[in-house]
């Protein structure tokens, strides 16, 4: 068994995994800014809860220590925190743009940067990132969140060729549209406000997105699944997309040109603006 650390628990994929880890006997920290706000979580004794904010290398690093001595040791690490900035790319302030680099991207770092040395103390470690199938593709209105998790598979490999060879798995996990509190926990650029030309044009594009799932995201623990998969499955594979949008975009875009791409996927959802 295990001793497992997440980040980002207090809703949705993160929550879910540590309920599931806990619930294969499993270890669990469950990390958050502030602990406390997930019932679930607060009705399991037998899973720590510790505060952390991924925008602050000094509460990253109080946390893994934290996390140390309530467990013994960190066997996996999953960088789930994270938070989606909506608007056209050329509409987005500087302050909007940092913020979703500063928890989706330099996060992950801070994240590696504090248990990375942990794992390579004790001869092993698996770290599973969570990214998105908006990682492989720039979705409009998505730009800077695209950006940011296409960042993440970047260090992902990266992480995987400096790290593999003293014994330290790393992993990302590509979730399609799924059933979270992501998309209400999201925020959209100020200067694109509701009545706005852009804003409605954004909202349209978003109904014909969810056709990809008939219109009706799948349950998040598909998710969680996913990342549980893929920190203990023997062997593991770099990527693992999950959801039926997400197999149609990677199917997709590695087997045609851009111009092919745009055409296909503007037929498939109907949105021709």
């Amino acid at each position: 068994m295990a001793n497992v650390l997440i980040t980002g628990c207090s809703t949705g994929f993160g929550e879910l995994a540590a309920l599931t880890f806990a619930d294969r006997g499993h270890t669990v920290v469950a990390t958050m800014r502030t602990p406390g706000k997930s019932a679930a979580l607060n009705a399991r004794p037998d899973i720590h809860q510790i505060a952390l904010d991924v925008c602050s290398t000094e509460s990253v690093e109080a946390a893994v220590a934290a996390a140390i001595a309530a467990a013994g040791s960190i066997d996996v690490l999953i960088n789930n925190a994270g938070i989606e900035v909506f608007g056209a790319v050329h509409l987005l302030s500087d302050d909007e743009v940092f913020r979703q680099f500063d928890t989706n991207v330099t996060g992950v770092i801070r994240m590696a940067r504090g248990v990375v040395p942990h794992f390579l103390a004790q001869g092993h470690g698996t770290i599973v990132n969570v990214g998105s199938v908006a990682g492989l593709v720039g979705a409009p209105y998505s730009g800077v969140y695209a950006a940011s998790k296409h960042a993440v598979e970047a260090l992902t490999e990266a992480l995987h060729f400096e790290l593999s060879h003293r014994g330290i798995r790393v992993h990302v996990v590509e979730p399609g549209q799924f059933a979270t509190a992501l998309g209400a926990n999201s925020l959209s650029a100020a200067a694109m406000p509701e009545g706005s030309d852009d804003h409605a044009r954004w909202q349209r594009f978003r109904t014909a997105q969810r056709s990809l799932v008939n219109g009706e995201p799948a349950p998040a623990q598909i998710v969680a699944d996913a990342i549980y998969a893929a920190a203990t499955d023997e062997p593991a594979t770099l990527r693992h997309p999950v959801g039926a949008d997400a197999d149609l975009i990677v199917a997709t875009k590695g087997s045609m040109s851009f111009e092919e791409f745009d055409t296909t996927m503007r037929t498939v959802l109907n949105w021709h603006e």
